[in-house]
């Protein structure tokens, strides 16, 4: 189970569930736009009967694009706040936390910033000397 909440938490599987639900929901957006605005437009400057006397006047239905795009603003709420946040938390609660505030030291041979405790360094693997265990305050 534990493997299984990793593999969730790692964050692409949110995010790319998060992108087709959201993809699926603009895809109807715009699809309802070319149906309700776009194609009436351009059925009325130029449709397919060519006799100019008996052009027919096409209305835009607007309220079936309203609704489209009330259905995309309620399914990105919805997924906003019953999968984005709840998995934010949950990521924010079960990260490792490094403690910024340990004292740490210089490494005399890499150079790199070690903590204060340490008796070997963990990137060189050189020994510190007990000599040079004084703290080195870090910005």
């Amino acid at each position: 189970m534990k493997g299984f909440r990793k593999f969730l938490l790692r964050g692409n599987v949110v995010d790319l569930a998060v992108g087709v639900v959201i993809g699926a929901a603009f895809t109807a957006v715009v699809s309802g736009f070319v149906k309700d605005f776009l194609t009436p437009l351009i059925g009325l400057f130029g449709g397919a009967n060519n006799d100019l006397g008996k052009k027919t006047w096409h209305s835009f239905a607007y309220g079936d694009f309203i609704n489209v795009a009330l259905s995309f603003l309620i399914t990105a709420a919805v997924v906003y706040f019953f999968v984005v946040l709840p998995i934010s938390k949950l990521t924010a609660r079960f990260a490792t936390k490094a403690d910024v505030d340990a004292p740490k030291k210089d490494c005399p041979e890499c150079l790199s910033s070690i903590p204060a405790a340490a008796s070997r360094c963990a990137f060189c693997t050189a020994p510190v000397p007990v000599e040079f265990a004084t703290t080195v305050p870090r910005q």
